[in-house]
């Protein structure tokens, strides 16, 4: 799939999800195919695809616990986040995902770029 088609199929997941990823999530979602997921390198962390994001959060029932955030990413029973409610926010966020909603989120990295960089 080429990326605009990737780009028009996150925006149409923007719509269903009723939210606006931040600006430097969205252009590094725009970039990672369906069905993928980007390995950061070094860190155990999987980024996933627009494809699985709500699969994911649905699993882990992220709204009902977390109900602003995203979880975009994973390492075991560590989930890394996105703000849903502040679109200026670029922040990744990280918590255990067997305490969604009793634990503070924790800020990892100021954007996805950030995150991934830390690694390498």
């Amino acid at each position: 799939m080429d990326c605009v088609s990737v780009k028009k199929n996150v925006i149409e997941l923007e719509e269903r999800l009723k939210i606006t990823f931040p600006k430097p999530y969205f252009d590094f979602l725009c970039h990672i195919q369906a069905d993928d997921v980007f390995e950061v390198e070094g860190s155990g962390i999987g980024l996933f695809s627009y494809s699985d994001l709500e699969e994911r959060n649905e699993t882990y029932e992220v709204r009902a616990y977390e109900p602003n955030y995203l979880m975009i990413g994973q390492d075991g029973d560590m989930g890394y986040f996105i703000s849903t409610n502040t679109p200026n926010d670029y922040s990744i966020y990280a918590n255990d995902l067997g305490a969604l909603g009793s634990l503070p989120m924790n800020k990892a990295a100021n954007d996805i770029f950030e995150l991934i960089n830390k690694f390498q």
